[in-house]
């Protein structure tokens, strides 16, 4: 018998998928629920499972666009298992820091081979050859996408030896991201407003409670709880900066989901802590925690990474001092943190040597007044100077759960 496999739906609104990588070759003996091949939607990549046991026949190549619902491969399932056969996954994991995935990029290069039908009409009306260009489909077939991304060299290329040029397709994700930053400093009044935090009492507290902390709840007591508590209580006080534009109208919400942008595998992600306006320091942990593994093992799913209504992103954990970070839409508001340095700062008339960060807000001044947007960032930053009173109402092991 032959199953055909199609393209399942990856979640609400998304109509096509592109192939990233096969992970097994065309002939291959498979297994039921065994990893296939990895697909990239403009949200997330996803694992595509074989559903039967049986030999593959491949019907889309690497780098394909595919539709929701379109064959990509066939599966006889009346093919016996070779002897002794294995199937390996080729897929690599990366290493994570609290809640932030760095990868190294593919240096991969691409051999070029027979272009398609329609990449050669393409290259036909540019005057260009296929050996002009790279290809990104399997064994280095020139796809319709690299013609059409082809630029007609202006001169002779000079060899000279040491150095080199490598070229890699971006995944539709990676596209994604890309559109939607240009999107959103295009159709966004964005302004960004500054401000630094002592962060001498968190420091105290993590000092004396984190190994009771992490050993009554396994998990670590980091800066994302007291960052994410501090902007819950800000929202609540400024709630202009947790709405959205919808049309004409003005959209706000009466709970906190954070987005929390991470830097994966395949890209930019932000898995949403849902309701963070009911979650304690170690509820906001363990969240991070949970989200931070299937960031790394390539788990997180589009419903994880769908709404959100304020995002916080940490520059710092990679060594930035200050930046301007850009909403993430249809959202109004962004924080961003920024590595903690030891600067000399005047304490009741005498300089002291105090942990300061520089924190900044980018808003959407469209429905967020300078007033509202300077407001919110003060009132993140007297939680944060005082978070046994203001976030912890004045009972620390209350707080903490100890």
């Amino acid at each position: 018998m032959i199953l055909e496999m199609k393209v399942p739906s990856p979640g609400e609104s998304i109509t096509e998928v592109e192939i990233a990588e096969w992970l097994v070759e065309d002939g291959d003996y498979v297994e039921k629920d065994q990893a296939i091949a990895e697909v990239d939607s403009d949200k997330a990549t996803l694992e595509l499972p074989a559903e039967a046991s049986g030999t593959i026949t491949l019907k889309a190549e690497e780098g394909d666009a595919v539709a929701v619902g379109q064959v990509v491969c066939l599966i006889d399932t009346s093919a016996a298992k070779p002897e002794g056969s294995e199937t390996t996954k080729k897929l690599e994991k990366t290493e994570v820091s609290q809640i932030e995935v760095k990868t190294v990029p593919s240096s991969e290069t691409y051999a070029t081979g027979t272009p398609s039908p329609a990449a050669n009409k393409i290259l036909a009306e540019k005057g260009m050859e296929a050996s002009q260009v790279k290809g990104t489909g399997r064994d280095g077939r020139v796809t319709k996408e690299d013609a059409v991304k082809a630029v007609p060299s202006m001169g002779q290329e000079v060899n000279v030896e040491g150095r080199g040029t490598s070229r890699s397709k971006m995944s539709m994700l990676r596209r994604k991201v890309a559109e939607r930053l240009v999107e959103a400093k295009n159709t966004t009044a964005m302004l960004t407003t500054f401000n630094e935090v002592d962060m001498s009492p968190i420091f105290d507290l993590r000092k004396q409670y984190k190994e009771e902390f992490k050993e009554k709840h396994g998990v670590s007591l980091g800066f994302m709880s007291f960052f994410s508590l501090a902007v819950v209580r800000a929202l609540q006080m400024y709630p202009a900066v947790n709405s959205m534009i919808d049309g004409k109208e003005m959209l706000s919400y009466d709970f906190v989901d954070i987005s929390i942008a991470v830097s994966g595998p395949k890209g930019l992600m932000v898995p949403v802590i849902r309701n963070a306006e009911k979650l304690s320091f170690r509820g906001i942990e363990s969240e991070v925690k949970r989200l931070a593994i299937r960031a790394r093992d390539g788990q997180i799913t589009v419903d994880e990474m769908t709404g959100g209504t304020f995002t916080i992103s940490n520059g710092g954990v990679f060594g930035s001092m200050l930046s301007t970070p850009i909403i993430n839409p249809p959202q109004s508001g962004i924080l961003g943190m920024h590595n903690i340095v030891e600067r000399p700062v005047a304490i009741n008339g005498k300089v002291e040597i105090r942990p300061i960060m520089f924190v900044a807000l980018s808003y959407d001044h469209r429905i967020i007044d300078g007033k509202e947007s300077v407001g919110f960032l003060v009132a993140v930053k007297e939680a944060l100077e005082n978070p046994i009173e203001l976030l912890m109402n004045n009972d620390v092991k209350k707080a903490l759960e100890l």
